[in-house]
């Protein structure tokens, strides 16, 4: 697995994201603290699985236009292993 460094304005977003997503997440203690309706705590949880999903979703992109296209430039058992990797990857989140 090959380490790369992210640009900082990618970065920076992608962490913007997941304090939303952390924000989201300690309202939902919060929401479950107070016996809130059970509805309102599930249309919480779907708000934050779909914040992931788009943090999923750049991670993706981002993958895919730089380590994937390097491993698609090298070719042969360097683009199969990226290849499966990524699968392997969509497999856990899907």
């Amino acid at each position: 697995m090959e380490m790369r460094r992210r640009q900082e304005d990618f970065k920076k977003k992608l962490l913007q994201r997941m304090e939303r997503v952390s924000g989201q997440t300690r309202g939902i203690c919060k929401m479950i603290e107070e016996d809130r309706y059970c509805i309102d705590i599930l249309i919480q949880i779907g708000a934050v699985k779909g914040a992931l999903d788009q943090v999923a979703l750049h991670l993706i992109e981002d993958h895919t236009g730089h380590c994937l296209r390097k491993a698609m430039d090298q070719g042969g058992e360097v683009e199969r292993e990226r290849l499966n990797e990524l699968m392997e990857a969509l497999k856990r989140i899907l």
